[in-house]
């Protein structure tokens, strides 16, 4: 399994505001804008990005990161061999991804996601 990227989510109440701020103050643009969830991204380094949620649509809580990898299956199984925390279940979500939430050892929850294609 390779990690392919990962992305700081920040929960907000207010994401007009806070994309806002990103696009103004830090020059970040919108690259995905689903309502509850806004991801940012800089033009000349597209891998740099940060994601604003608030709320996450099928899930019980907003993640405080996500990472791509390319074995989201194979990250599942060996969440499950370690015994963690399974926040919200393997899913294939109709936004074209299929992710897993887990707890890590200090409590933050780390959305893992493949893209289908």
């Amino acid at each position: 399994m390779a990690i392919k990227r990962t992305v700081p989510n920040f929960a907000t109440e207010n994401i007009a505001e806070a994309t806002a701020f990103y696009v103004e103050v830090l020059g970040f643009e919108v690259v995905m804008d689903m309502g509850w969830i806004v991801t940012l991204s800089d033009r000349a380094n597209p891998g740099a990005q940060l994601s604003l949620l608030t709320h996450d649509a099928t899930a019980p809580v907003v993640p405080d990161v996500s990472v791509e990898v390319d074995d989201v299956d194979a990250a599942h199984q060996a969440a499950r061999n370690a015994g963690a925390e399974i926040v919200h279940p393997l899913t294939d979500e109709p936004w074209g991804v299929r992710r897993f939430f887990v707890r890590d050892p200090n409590g933050r929850v780390v959305n893992v996601l493949t893209h289908r294609g």
